[in-house]
């Protein structure tokens, strides 16, 4: 009987060690798969909206078109990635900004092939930009063309010769007594461009028409703009001046002042067997072997921008006003014919410039770099 007891006392011990055990278990997981107060099972980019819902005609007042210049907001599908740039093209302004630009008009609005471009100021800007690897293109003065390819061994070449000369000579206070070169005997002649094309190609116009420029005139030096404004006083008689310059200065002497003598014309006249370039257009050599293809394209666009100047005076004095490189269009009107804008390329470049070059060196061996090029400067595809 004593037996029967304690046989029962330990089943029942039993079973409650086993219920306590059960009841461990059922806790561990409740506490540790718990989610925490912060988890939002809906993700934060989840629509608010109704997917799918028709878009309303009137968005309403906060709900505002996306602005394009906003990357976020910007449908790439909408706004596609601009052209990329054919070539980097700096333009000299001047008569050769005024042979570009149309190139220029039709980059800036798609209707031509596109171009990363800047108009320069002066041909220290574009040698600085060729030399240091940014720039591909440039339009610079002809004597420039040739120091770069002296001084760089090559690494410069022109593609083509641009403007036949740009050089007036002007009288004031309402006189006509210059008519020819002979007729500058004795007189005073300011003139922009010392040391550079202008005093060169005077010297040697005087000096072939049996005119000493050291001692039958006096020659003295200013920019275009003193040198206008001498004109408009009286203090100058006689000067020299490139277009638009001269143009401009025409026009605001209202009739006390006019172009006397082109320089162009008296070039002519001296039969040199060689054209009077004041321009080239160079480019680097390894830009010309890397993408023949773009330089072929950008003659084209070059050789039908000045075609388009030459043709549309009125429509091209506009571009040319609104690109600043003459103050109205006015004066780009007028000028345009002075410029007398040309395109020479290839292989008839050689004996259009070469008797230039000569001249100039003869002037001044440092004008052109030290030395007279041989055929490896120009372009020739």
């Amino acid at each position: 009987m004593k037996r029967n007891r304690w046989i029962a006392l330990l089943l029942t011990l039993a079973l409650a060690l086993g219920l306590a055990a059960c009841g461990t278990t059922t806790v561990d997981p409740v506490v540790t798969d718990e989610p925490t107060a912060n988890v939002d099972p809906a993700p934060d980019d989840t629509p608010t909206g109704d997917v799918g819902a028709p878009t309303s005609p009137d968005p309403g007042p906060g709900s505002e078109e996306p602005d394009p210049t906003d990357p976020e907001g910007t449908d790439p599908v909408d706004e596609p990635a601009p052209a990329e740039a054919l070539a980097r093209l700096a333009v000299l302004s001047g008569p050769t900004g005024i042979g570009a630009a149309k190139l220029l008009a039709d980059s800036d609005s798609g209707a031509g092939n596109r171009y990363d471009y800047v108009i320069a100021a002066d041909n220290n800007e574009l040698v600085a930009g060729l030399t240091g690897g940014t720039l591909d293109i440039a339009t610079v003065a002809s004597n420039v063309a040739l120091n770069l390819y002296n001084k760089t061994d090559g690494g410069v070449k022109i593609l083509a010769l641009g403007t036949l000369g740009v050089l007036h000579i002007l009288e004031s206070g309402g006189k006509t007594e210059i008519n020819s070169v002979d007729d500058l005997v004795g007189k005073t002649i300011w003139s922009a461009g010392q040391g550079a094309n202008p005093e060169y190609i005077l010297r040697y116009i005087l000096a072939e028409n049996g005119i000493d420029p050291d001692r039958d005139v006096t020659i003295l030096f200013a920019d275009a703009s003193e040198i206008t404004q001498k004109l408009m006083t009286g203090e100058a008689e006689v000067a020299m001046l490139p277009v638009p310059a001269a143009t401009a200065a025409v026009i605001k002497g209202e009739g006390k002042l006019r172009a006397a003598l082109d320089v162009t014309e008296l070039w002519n006249e001296l039969d040199t067997g060689s054209d009077l370039i004041m321009t080239a257009v160079v480019a680097r050599t390894q830009f010309i072997n890397e993408n023949p293809e773009a330089v072929r394209t950008f003659l084209a666009d070059y050789e039908a921008s000045i075609d388009f100047v030459v043709t549309n005076v009125d429509e091209a004095a506009e571009l040319i006003a609104g690109y600043g490189i003459t103050p109205n269009a006015a004066i780009a009107k007028q000028a345009i014919p002075q410029c007398h804008l040309t395109y020479i390329a290839g292989r008839d470049m050689a004996p259009a410039v070469s008797g230039y070059y000569e001249i100039l060196w003869q002037a001044n061996p440092a004008s052109v770099g030290g030395a007279l090029p041989d055929d490896g400067i120009y372009y020739v595809p």
